[in-house]
């Protein structure tokens, strides 16, 4: 029977009894934060989860496989949300995707991405012009003349054209074609909802299927495509979140992770860029050219900056999925940030912390005058709920940066709104 092994994000660790290739091949993915023999119990493995969650299985030459499943401490819809949001800040809400009764994550995602793209397929195949390039015996749209003169030296057959197919071997199709691939490979998806995605690969079966490392097409959204947008951002975070690796030792490993600090990070990152659009300025994450010494040799690079209507930085911002303390915040984030604000000249930094270790807190640091921020946001809420305390830190950002010597009120509309 193949060894499974279930765990809880960030729990404290627990001992498993598995066989030596299978904890070696454990330690060798890297996808554990601790992995290792148990020095009190022969035989049994230590095992703790980090940031990752989600389902992989473990090839192990000359041995069983082993499946590991990690759950997210958050709920499966919330998680969902944030992932949702975050690839489409303005149309995602709770209720964009039906869960039906999996409580776990691979099953409710493998159920959701399934309910999308027969939702999307209603109508049937979207249709759109795809722009091909091959060596024909027929002439057809543009000659490549180039490629003609590279490639045939002066013959006239076959010709090199370029020309524009009206077809549904299109961007969207290949993206939803490549997410039920990808599902159906992976352990752990319930058996009904195995057979809805092979029906459903049945419908895109004349799709071409994306070769294992291949790039996924890019795609913007339309009004032509409008009935694709819910299944197109799941479908991505599929692709984003699952991987086949190959390992040292000739391990091979396949699976659907999300790393819960990227998550948090690109929510609250998005959430705030949405949250002050109507205030003017501009808002980067993950800003660039931001450098610490004059040389411009140490660089920073914080979630989130935003920029007033003049161009000069206001806020900054960092996202903390969770403090790696058991009491209070981290004094190593409280440094970063005192980095930040003094190579953007701020006199207010702000860390935005997954909540769970302490409330709000402000210090001025000492001989410099500069206030660090430190906020907790509660993620066990409902979406209204959580997307309006980001609107309220957000006003508090930005009356701390009004109120900053080189502030003056935002434009657009009033704080106290």
């Amino acid at each position: 029977m193949t060894p499974v092994v279930t765990l809880v994000e960030h729990a404290p660790a627990r001992s498993f009894r598995l066989p030596d290739a299978a904890g070696r091949a454990l330690v060798a993915s890297r996808i554990l934060e601790e992995a290792g023999p148990d020095p009190y119990e022969p035989g049994a493995w230590r095992l703790r989860a980090g940031s990752k969650v989600g389902a992989v299985a473990l090839a192990v030459p000359g041995a069983e496989s082993i499946t590991v499943h990690i759950t997210p401490k958050v709920s499966v819809a919330r998680l969902l949300f944030l992932v949702g949001y975050s690839s489409n800040p303005r149309g995602w809400r709770d209720g964009s995707v039906d869960l039906a009764d999996h409580d776990e994550l691979l099953p409710a995602l493998a159920h959701a991405v399934e309910r999308q793209i027969d939702r999307a397929l209603r109508q049937g195949l979207l249709q759109g012009y795809r722009t091909t390039e091959e060596s024909s015996h027929v002439m057809r749209g543009r000659l490549r003349e180039a490629e003609q003169i590279r490639h045939r030296f002066g013959m006239p057959l076959p010709v090199e054209v370029v020309f524009d197919e009206f077809t549904t071997d299109i961007a969207e199709n290949r993206l939803l074609r490549a997410a039920v691939d990808r599902l159906l490979r992976l352990p752990g998806v319930p058996g009904a909802v195995r057979a809805r995605l092979m029906h459903q690969r049945s419908r895109l079966a004349d799709i071409t299927p994306l070769v294992p490392g291949q790039t996924p097409p890019g795609w913007q959204p339309t009004r032509l495509n409008a009935r694709y947008h819910s299944a197109l951002h799941l479908a991505e975070a599929v692709l984003q979140g699952s991987s086949t690796e190959h390992l040292p030792g000739r391990l091979r490993m396949d699976g659907f992770l999300f790393d819960m600090n990227s998550v948090y990070e690109d929510f609250i990152c998005k959430a705030l860029r949405e949250a002050m659009r109507t205030y003017g300025g501009r808002s980067a994450l993950q800003a660039r050219n931001i450098h610490m010494d004059e040389g411009e040799s140490i660089r920073l690079r914080p979630d989130f900056v935003w920029y007033g209507d003049s161009g000069v930085p206001m806020i900054v911002a960092d996202a903390k999925y969770k403090a790696r303390r058991n009491r209070g915040f981290p004094n190593e984030d409280l440094y970063q940030m005192l980095a930040y604000c003094t190579a953007l000249g701020l006199p207010e930094g702000h860390l935005v912390y997954a909540k769970g270790n302490a409330p709000h807190i402000s210090h001025r640091v000492r001989h410099a005058g500069t206030v660090l921020h430190q906020h907790a946001i509660d993620l066990d809420q409902q979406s209204a709920g959580l997307l309006a305390e980001i609107d309220a830190l957000a006003r508090h950002m930005l009356h701390g940066a009004a109120m900053s010597p080189q502030g003056g009120a935002p434009s657009g509309r009033s704080l106290n709104t």
